[in-house]
């Protein structure tokens, strides 16, 4: 049996490198003989990530246009052009089967790299609003994976699969795992917890709303489990005295997190929207407005339109944030709602999926050569 050759790129931050990594590691089950290369951002964190998990990563130069005029916005042509050149090379030597993007910057050059050489591409967007890159590759793009609808916006229709994002396996269980959650976080038993997410690096307005809203918080009768991000750890570490809450940098068992949860307060990105509509449990959105497009807001919106979710916009955190989160902690029924509609949205089986139109893409070319 041939032994086949993927190359995959994703990354920036965790929401495109952990999908990439769940590819690469259900094509490995599949394809055990394989070969893997990733392609990463040099200076960006799948260039530490993905050797942890026991792949092998090239970098190229390249990063993203800013919005006011730097250096680095005038140095993106002469970034571009090297990443092209490097990624075209890259390419050459290794000859891969299927490429695969899950977004980040190097995923651009490579997979124009690979749409200019006919190598069958296919994209996973994880957002409910796709970015000008993808919007370009996709137009080559032999398929792409979505996990919202109405995607026909920026895609060839034909060319669209609805899967899902793929999210960490040990989530589809968490409801047998509440008591191994309150022990992991020395929580009480019959207290309702409040989950608070701030994403790998951290949300800024989320750790404020929270440092000035404790005592409200604690006095509504609910303990906190409360992940900073590692860039604000040192700022309210010392509330980990306090009683009843739980102060962590970041969260290593988040299955167990999860699953100790009554309500949760995150940030709206896509790899956190697809994991909340697996966990089932009733969500304050609380989207980062500084990103590309405002997709956060969008996949936000793309919930609450189904009455699963609610959002509060950053702007408007002083005023609407009591009102809300009392609204729903006095509201059981409420809770139940959202946590069922949510829950609908899942989609459990993306890894699989994206893997079988990556199969499908192997048989074509197997077929085309035959021709």
């Amino acid at each position: 049996m041939k032994s086949y050759k993927f190359i995959i790129s994703g990354g920036g931050t965790g929401g495109h490198i952990y999908p990439a990594l769940a590819i690469a590691d259900g094509l490995k089950a599949k394809y055990p003989d394989a070969e893997f290369l990733f392609v990463g951002a040099r200076d960006r964190m799948e260039m530490e990530k993905v050797p942890q998990a026991g792949y092998k990563i090239k970098g190229l130069w390249i990063s993203g246009i800013k919005r006011e005029l730097t250096l680095s916005n005038l140095m993106f042509p002469i970034k571009l052009m090297s990443s092209l050149f490097a990624s075209s090379k890259i390419i050459r030597k290794f000859k891969p089967d299927v490429v695969i993007g899950t977004g980040g910057f190097a995923s651009g050059p490579l997979l124009q790299s690979a749409n200019n050489k006919n190598i069958p591409t296919l994209i996973q967007e994880q957002n409910s609003y796709a970015g000008v890159t993808n919007k370009l590759l996709g137009k080559k793009a032999k398929k792409i994976c979505v996990a919202y609808d109405k995607m026909h916006m920026f895609f060839p229709k034909e060319k669209i699969v609805k899967t899902g994002n793929p999210v960490r396996q040990d989530l589809l269980e968490i409801d047998t795992k509440r008591a191994a959650g309150q022990v992991e976080f020395d929580l009480k038993e019959g207290k309702p917890t409040l989950l608070i997410l701030g994403g790998s690096l951290g949300a800024r307005a989320i750790n404020k709303l929270v440092a000035e809203n404790i005592e409200y918080i604690l006095e509504q009768g609910v303990q906190l489990i409360w992940q900073t991000g590692k860039l604000y750890y040192e700022q309210y570490k010392d509330r980990d005295g306090l009683a009843n809450v739980k102060v962590l940098a970041y969260i290593d068992t988040m299955n167990l997190a999860y699953a100790a949860a009554d309500i949760i307060i995150s940030r709206a990105g896509a790899g956190s929207v697809s994991e909340l509509c697996i966990v089932g449990k009733p969500v304050i959105f609380i989207p980062s407005p500084n990103v590309a497009e405002d997709h956060q807001t969008k996949n936000a919106r793309a919930i609450v339109e189904k009455d699963a979710a609610v959002l509060i916009p950053e702007n408007e955190l002083q005023q609407q944030f009591k009102p809300v989160f009392s609204e729903l902690l006095n509201n059981p029924e409420k809770q139940q709602i959202l946590g069922e509609n949510i829950k609908k949205l899942a989609l459990p089986n993306a890894t699989e999926d994206i893997i079988s139109e990556v199969e499908k893409l192997i048989l074509n070319k197997v077929i085309a050569n035959k021709h």
